[in-house]
Protein backbone atom coordinates (compact mmCIF):
# COMPACT_ATOMS: atom_id res chain seq x y z
CA UNK A 1 0.00 0.00 0.00
CA UNK A 2 2.98 2.11 0.53
CA UNK A 3 3.15 5.78 3.12
CA UNK A 4 0.73 7.80 1.32
CA UNK A 5 2.41 11.28 -0.34
CA UNK A 6 2.95 14.06 2.00
CA UNK A 7 0.75 15.91 0.44
CA UNK A 8 -2.37 13.63 0.31
CA UNK A 9 -5.03 14.81 2.43
CA UNK A 10 -5.96 12.78 5.35
CA UNK A 11 -9.29 11.96 4.16
CA UNK A 12 -9.70 11.91 0.19
CA UNK A 13 -13.11 11.11 -1.32
CA UNK A 14 -14.04 10.88 -4.88
CA UNK A 15 -17.34 10.04 -6.76
CA UNK A 16 -18.95 8.93 -3.39
CA UNK A 17 -22.15 7.65 -3.93
CA UNK A 18 -25.03 5.52 -1.97
CA UNK A 19 -28.62 4.70 -2.06
CA UNK A 20 -30.88 2.99 0.26
CA UNK A 21 -32.98 1.59 -2.50
CA UNK A 22 -34.49 4.05 -4.69
CA UNK A 23 -33.49 6.19 -2.43
CA UNK A 24 -29.89 8.28 -3.24
CA UNK A 25 -28.56 9.13 0.09
CA UNK A 26 -24.88 10.43 -1.53
CA UNK A 27 -25.45 11.99 -4.82
CA UNK A 28 -21.34 11.98 -5.93
CA UNK A 29 -19.40 13.60 -3.03
CA UNK A 30 -15.76 14.81 -3.58
CA UNK A 31 -14.36 15.77 -0.36
CA UNK A 32 -10.58 16.24 0.70
CA UNK A 33 -10.03 16.94 4.72
CA UNK A 34 -5.91 17.67 4.80
CA UNK A 35 -4.05 16.95 8.36
CA UNK A 36 -5.55 19.03 11.26
CA UNK A 37 -8.64 20.30 9.25
CA UNK A 38 -11.70 20.28 11.05
CA UNK A 39 -14.54 19.66 8.11
CA UNK A 40 -17.80 20.63 10.03
CA UNK A 41 -20.59 19.23 8.11
CA UNK A 42 -24.07 20.88 7.87
CA UNK A 43 -27.32 20.33 6.18
CA UNK A 44 -30.79 19.59 6.56
CA UNK A 45 -32.15 15.88 8.00
CA UNK A 46 -31.76 13.60 5.84
CA UNK A 47 -29.30 15.12 3.59
CA UNK A 48 -26.84 12.13 4.12
CA UNK A 49 -24.38 13.88 6.58
CA UNK A 50 -24.66 10.52 8.90
CA UNK A 51 -24.16 8.22 6.18
CA UNK A 52 -21.31 10.38 5.06
CA UNK A 53 -19.64 9.31 8.40
CA UNK A 54 -20.55 5.77 8.27
CA UNK A 55 -19.28 5.03 4.77
CA UNK A 56 -15.59 6.58 5.85
CA UNK A 57 -15.63 3.62 8.46
CA UNK A 58 -17.42 1.05 6.72
CA UNK A 59 -20.27 1.24 8.76
CA UNK A 60 -22.21 1.69 5.88
CA UNK A 61 -20.79 0.32 2.40
CA UNK A 62 -20.21 3.10 -0.34
CA UNK A 63 -22.14 2.10 -4.00
CA UNK A 64 -19.59 3.64 -5.89
CA UNK A 65 -16.72 6.14 -5.83
CA UNK A 66 -13.42 6.65 -3.37
CA UNK A 67 -12.53 6.78 0.21
CA UNK A 68 -9.11 6.69 1.06
CA UNK A 69 -7.85 7.57 4.34
CA UNK A 70 -4.19 7.97 5.05
CA UNK A 71 -3.62 7.21 1.37
CA UNK A 72 -5.45 3.39 1.79
CA UNK A 73 -9.05 2.77 0.07
CA UNK A 74 -10.88 2.08 2.70
CA UNK A 75 -13.72 -0.14 1.71
CA UNK A 76 -12.60 -2.31 -1.26
CA UNK A 77 -9.35 -3.52 -2.72
CA UNK A 78 -8.81 -3.74 -6.55
CA UNK A 79 -9.73 -7.85 -7.61
CA UNK A 80 -9.01 -9.68 -10.51
CA UNK A 81 -9.46 -7.56 -14.01
CA UNK A 82 -10.26 -4.73 -12.46
CA UNK A 83 -12.77 -5.66 -9.98
CA UNK A 84 -13.72 -3.88 -7.04
CA UNK A 85 -13.48 -6.41 -4.30
CA UNK A 86 -15.03 -5.91 -0.87
CA UNK A 87 -11.82 -6.17 2.08
CA UNK A 88 -12.34 -8.61 4.46
CA UNK A 89 -13.56 -7.83 8.54
CA UNK A 90 -9.18 -8.95 9.27
CA UNK A 91 -8.51 -6.36 6.50
CA UNK A 92 -10.82 -3.83 7.57
CA UNK A 93 -9.81 -3.75 11.16
CA UNK A 94 -6.37 -2.13 10.98
CA UNK A 95 -8.06 0.62 8.76
CA UNK A 96 -11.17 1.31 11.05
CA UNK A 97 -8.46 1.83 14.21
CA UNK A 98 -7.29 4.63 12.02
CA UNK A 99 -10.65 6.20 12.12
CA UNK A 100 -11.90 7.19 15.25
CA UNK A 101 -15.72 7.66 16.09
CA UNK A 102 -18.28 9.65 18.13
CA UNK A 103 -21.33 8.72 18.35
CA UNK A 104 -25.12 10.74 18.71
CA UNK A 105 -25.62 7.93 21.04
CA UNK A 106 -23.28 6.85 23.58
CA UNK A 107 -22.26 3.21 22.95
CA UNK A 108 -20.80 2.47 26.07
CA UNK A 109 -20.67 -0.92 26.77
CA UNK A 110 -22.95 -1.08 30.06
CA UNK A 111 -21.07 -3.74 31.91
CA UNK A 112 -17.27 -2.06 31.66
CA UNK A 113 -16.29 0.89 33.42
CA UNK A 114 -15.31 4.32 32.15
CA UNK A 115 -11.72 2.85 32.44
CA UNK A 116 -12.23 -0.84 30.82
CA UNK A 117 -14.34 1.33 27.71
CA UNK A 118 -11.39 2.91 26.66
CA UNK A 119 -8.99 0.26 27.35
CA UNK A 120 -11.40 -2.29 24.92
CA UNK A 121 -9.53 -1.00 21.57
CA UNK A 122 -6.19 -0.79 23.02
CA UNK A 123 -6.12 -4.05 23.96
CA UNK A 124 -7.83 -5.93 21.20
CA UNK A 125 -6.75 -4.17 18.40
CA UNK A 126 -3.48 -1.79 19.10
CA UNK A 127 -2.62 -4.86 20.73
CA UNK A 128 -1.31 -3.05 24.06
CA UNK A 129 0.04 -4.82 27.08
CA UNK A 130 -3.12 -4.45 29.87
CA UNK A 131 -0.78 -2.30 32.12
CA UNK A 132 0.22 0.02 29.37
CA UNK A 133 -3.90 0.26 28.20
CA UNK A 134 -4.90 1.11 31.87
CA UNK A 135 -2.57 4.16 31.74
CA UNK A 136 -3.35 5.20 28.50
CA UNK A 137 -6.90 5.54 29.48
CA UNK A 138 -6.57 6.45 32.78
CA UNK A 139 -4.43 9.72 31.01
CA UNK A 140 -7.20 10.32 28.17
CA UNK A 141 -9.73 10.26 30.97
CA UNK A 142 -8.11 12.90 33.12
CA UNK A 143 -7.37 14.94 30.00
CA UNK A 144 -11.58 14.89 29.33
CA UNK A 145 -11.94 15.74 33.17
CA UNK A 146 -12.85 12.08 34.00
CA UNK A 147 -9.76 11.58 36.30
CA UNK A 148 -12.10 10.64 39.14
CA UNK A 149 -14.29 8.27 37.60
CA UNK A 150 -12.19 5.78 35.98
CA UNK A 151 -13.80 3.14 37.78
CA UNK A 152 -17.91 4.58 37.27
CA UNK A 153 -19.88 2.50 35.14
CA UNK A 154 -21.66 4.29 32.36
CA UNK A 155 -24.99 4.13 34.51
CA UNK A 156 -23.52 5.95 37.18
CA UNK A 157 -21.74 9.07 34.28
CA UNK A 158 -24.32 11.93 33.21
CA UNK A 159 -25.11 11.99 29.66
CA UNK A 160 -22.22 14.56 29.46
CA UNK A 161 -19.77 12.69 30.99
CA UNK A 162 -20.97 9.12 28.98
CA UNK A 163 -20.29 11.31 25.80
CA UNK A 164 -16.50 12.55 27.18
CA UNK A 165 -16.01 8.86 27.66
CA UNK A 166 -16.85 8.34 24.19
CA UNK A 167 -14.53 10.76 22.82
CA UNK A 168 -11.54 9.71 25.25
CA UNK A 169 -11.77 6.38 23.62
CA UNK A 170 -11.75 7.19 20.13
CA UNK A 171 -9.01 9.46 20.83
CA UNK A 172 -7.19 6.83 22.83
CA UNK A 173 -6.69 4.80 19.64
CA UNK A 174 -4.43 7.49 18.31
CA UNK A 175 -6.59 7.62 15.10
CA UNK A 176 -6.00 9.49 12.14
CA UNK A 177 -9.28 11.30 11.79
CA UNK A 178 -11.81 11.54 14.41
CA UNK A 179 -15.65 11.40 13.40
CA UNK A 180 -18.14 13.48 15.17
CA UNK A 181 -22.14 12.33 14.63
CA UNK A 182 -23.74 14.83 16.36
CA UNK A 183 -22.09 14.33 19.10
CA UNK A 184 -24.11 16.84 21.83
CA UNK A 185 -28.41 16.32 20.40
CA UNK A 186 -28.59 13.78 22.82
CA UNK A 187 -27.77 16.10 26.21
CA UNK A 188 -29.18 18.31 27.69
CA UNK A 189 -28.56 21.83 26.88
CA UNK A 190 -26.34 22.72 29.73
CA UNK A 191 -23.76 19.35 29.21
CA UNK A 192 -23.51 20.46 25.79
CA UNK A 193 -20.49 22.88 26.57
CA UNK A 194 -18.66 20.68 28.95
CA UNK A 195 -18.64 18.09 25.70
CA UNK A 196 -18.01 21.11 23.16
CA UNK A 197 -15.36 22.18 25.45
CA UNK A 198 -13.44 18.64 25.34
CA UNK A 199 -13.75 19.13 21.68
CA UNK A 200 -12.16 22.34 21.19
CA UNK A 201 -9.13 21.22 23.44
CA UNK A 202 -8.45 18.24 20.74
CA UNK A 203 -8.73 20.64 18.13
CA UNK A 204 -5.68 23.06 19.21
CA UNK A 205 -4.02 19.55 19.45
CA UNK A 206 -3.94 19.51 15.67
CA UNK A 207 -6.72 16.68 15.69
CA UNK A 208 -7.80 15.97 11.99
CA UNK A 209 -12.35 15.57 12.29
CA UNK A 210 -14.91 15.51 10.42
CA UNK A 211 -18.02 16.93 12.73
CA UNK A 212 -21.51 16.80 11.91
CA UNK A 213 -23.75 19.17 14.23
CA UNK A 214 -26.59 21.93 14.28
CA UNK A 215 -24.27 23.96 17.06
CA UNK A 216 -23.53 26.83 14.73
CA UNK A 217 -21.36 28.76 17.01
CA UNK A 218 -19.60 25.49 17.47
CA UNK A 219 -19.22 24.96 14.05
CA UNK A 220 -18.22 28.88 13.23
CA UNK A 221 -15.44 28.60 16.15
CA UNK A 222 -13.69 25.25 15.45
CA UNK A 223 -14.17 24.41 11.48
CA UNK A 224 -11.75 24.80 9.45
CA UNK A 225 -14.68 25.01 6.44
CA UNK A 226 -18.10 24.03 6.81
CA UNK A 227 -19.79 21.82 4.42
CA UNK A 228 -23.26 22.26 3.36
CA UNK A 229 -24.98 19.12 2.12
CA UNK A 230 -28.77 18.74 0.59
CA UNK A 231 -29.77 16.05 -1.93
CA UNK A 232 -26.95 14.02 -0.77
CA UNK A 233 -24.57 16.52 -2.94
CA UNK A 234 -22.48 19.33 -1.53
CA UNK A 235 -24.22 22.13 -2.24
CA UNK A 236 -22.17 24.72 -0.57
CA UNK A 237 -18.13 24.80 0.82
CA UNK A 238 -15.80 27.13 2.61
CA UNK A 239 -14.32 28.74 5.52
CA UNK A 240 -16.67 29.56 8.26
CA UNK A 241 -17.71 33.19 8.04
CA UNK A 242 -18.05 32.62 4.07
CA UNK A 243 -20.44 29.73 4.11
CA UNK A 244 -22.67 31.14 7.33
CA UNK A 245 -23.09 34.79 5.76
CA UNK A 246 -23.65 33.42 2.19
CA UNK A 247 -26.87 35.05 1.10
CA UNK A 248 -27.11 34.09 -2.52
CA UNK A 249 -27.98 30.24 -1.53
CA UNK A 250 -31.42 29.63 -0.90
CA UNK A 251 -31.48 26.46 0.46
CA UNK A 252 -28.49 27.25 2.47
CA UNK A 253 -30.61 30.46 3.91
CA UNK A 254 -33.49 28.74 4.62
CA UNK A 255 -31.84 25.85 6.91
CA UNK A 256 -29.98 28.62 8.98
CA UNK A 257 -32.89 30.19 9.40
CA UNK A 258 -34.29 27.28 10.52
CA UNK A 259 -31.64 26.25 12.78
CA UNK A 260 -31.99 29.94 14.44
CA UNK A 261 -35.70 29.73 15.20
CA UNK A 262 -35.30 26.22 16.90
CA UNK A 263 -32.46 28.00 19.06
CA UNK A 264 -34.63 31.08 19.93
CA UNK A 265 -37.88 29.54 19.85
Amino acid sequence: MGAPASDEPVVRMRGLRKAFGANRVLDGIDLDVPKGDVVVVIGPSGSGKTTLLRCINLLEPYDAGSIRVGGVEVGFRDGAGGQRKRRSERELAPIRADIGMVFQLFNLFPHLTARQNVMLGLRKVRGLPRAEAAAVAARWLTRVGLGDKLDSLPSQLSGGQQQRVGIARAVAMDPKVLLLDEITSALDPELVGEVLGVVQELVRDGMTMIVVTHEMAFARDVGSRIVFMDGGRVQVEGPPRTVLGETSHERLRAFLRRIELKHHG
